[in-house]
């Protein structure tokens, strides 16, 4: 039978505050453990991160003092739950490989929920964001061998491939070509609401990482990198986030946010390969149907509609980690030379696209250029783990 997490009973919200031995969760190892496991993991705590960030700006705008308390007594909730979540990465992974884990997340998660969106316009959207994730991802990989003498299918496995996407120096774009047609709230799906929040906290998270351990590389090249690929992931924010109906109220992101924590809790317990992360996922959902519950009433107050109108009846299908490499060599085949131009896409380089290149280039190569030249410099040939050959766009190693 269909899980309909408005009908499941969850923990109470005053037996859910956790000390610090239950927060205190052992890490995963990261030589042995499911790189979806790991996956999960970051994309997790980047839902996690988002509803904290939503809570506090919600209460930025709520003039009512018990509500503002209300909010503030989940919020803490949802903080501890992040602080386990995040608390699973070991410590003994390196910022690069955790940041070639970020990488495999926004392939693999924005490639699934491509396949899965029912409306061809936000699909579209998917799709193209994912090939530029794809590149960021040969990028690192390429840095990772060159500072690290290590390779990525360590991290990775054989589940995603590694090799060039669309170019990272195209992805550099004037704001006007970033923001997306939203969907409409009176007619889309419950179930492209929800895609649109998954990948907007997953690709925020990736934005609020690479900001902050950018500088904490001493090579130059490492830095430079981040720098440019952070600059990037800012603009997929805006991409992705300009998909939401900006007409939601409050009470209705707020409903919006909590199922989404649910659905995603429930996918990963009902997917998960590690039986003791997969007990934390269970956990973390009898306390999220509590917080749908909470919020399912405000909204009931405050906006005057039953949840049913706008959640879907049941969850949908469990979100999924996977390989996608047929799906993406099939993307880099058809629409690796795209480019966005208003809230369409377009194949030509415009006016606009090539004015934002001379002032973001300065004349000289960017970094996720470089970075290819110095590990061909060093190790030969630039770092690629192909499953197939050749490269469906004909982008070949050079020799």
């Amino acid at each position: 039978m269909a899980f309909d997490p408005l009908q499941e009973r969850g923990i109470p919200l005053d037996d859910q505050l956790r000390d610090w031995r239950e927060l205190n969760v052992t890490p995963i190892d990261p030589d042995h453990a499911d790189p979806y496991t790991r996956c999960r993991i970051i994309a997790m705590n980047g839902i996690e991160v988002e509803a904290i960030l939503f809570s506090h700006q919600f209460a930025r705008h709520c003039p009512d003092v018990e509500l503002k308390r209300q909010l503030a007594q989940v919020r803490y909730i949802e903080s501890q739950q992040q602080k386990a979540v995040n608390w699973l990465l070991p410590g003994a992974a390196s910022v690069l490989e955790t940041t070639i884990a970020y990488e495999q997340v926004a392939v693999d998660l924005t490639a699934w929920v491509a396949r899965m969106e029912p409306d061809p316009y936000l699909s579209k959207a998917y799709e193209f964001g994912v090939l530029e994730d794809f590149d960021h991802l040969y990028r690192y990989a390429n840095l990772y061998e060159m500072i690290e003498h290590r390779k990525a299918e360590k991290i990775v496995d054989q589940l995603t491939e590694v090799m060039p996407g669309r170019p990272t120096y195209l992805h550099h774009r004037d704001g006007m070509d970033n923001v997306r047609e939203p969907y409409r709230r009176s007619v889309t799906e419950p179930l492209s609401r929800l895609h649109a929040l998954t990948i907007t906290a997953a690709e925020q998270q990736t934005m609020n990482f690479y900001m902050n351990v950018g500088p904490m590389h001493m090579e130059p090249i490492a830095r430079r990198l981040y720098q440019e690929i952070g600059l990037i992931e800012e603009e997929h924010v805006t991409h992705y986030e300009s998909l939401v109906d900006p007409g939601e109220s409050w009470w209705e992101r707020l409903l919006n946010h909590e199922y989404n924590e649910c659905y995603l809790y429930y996918s990963f317990m009902e997917t998960e390969s590690d039986p003791r992360v997969k007990r934390i996922w269970e956990l973390h959902l009898g306390m999220e149907l509590e917080h749908l519950r909470l919020a399912a009433e405000l909204f009931k107050r405050f906006d005057g509609r039953d949840p049913d109108q706008v959640l879907a009846p049941a969850l949908p299908p469990p979100v999924t980690f996977e390989p996608n490499k047929a799906y993406l060599r099939d993307l880099l085949a058809t629409q690796i030379d795209h480019t966005t131009l208003g809230t369409g896409y377009v194949r030509e380089a415009h006016e606009r696209f090539t004015r934002m290149q001379e002032a973001i280039m300065g004349g000289e190569k960017p970094p996720s250029e470089q970075v290819i030249d110095d590990n061909r410099a060093i190790s030969g040939q630039d770092y690629r783990l192909e499953m197939a050959v050749p490269h469906p766009a004909g982008l070949q190693r050079s020799p």
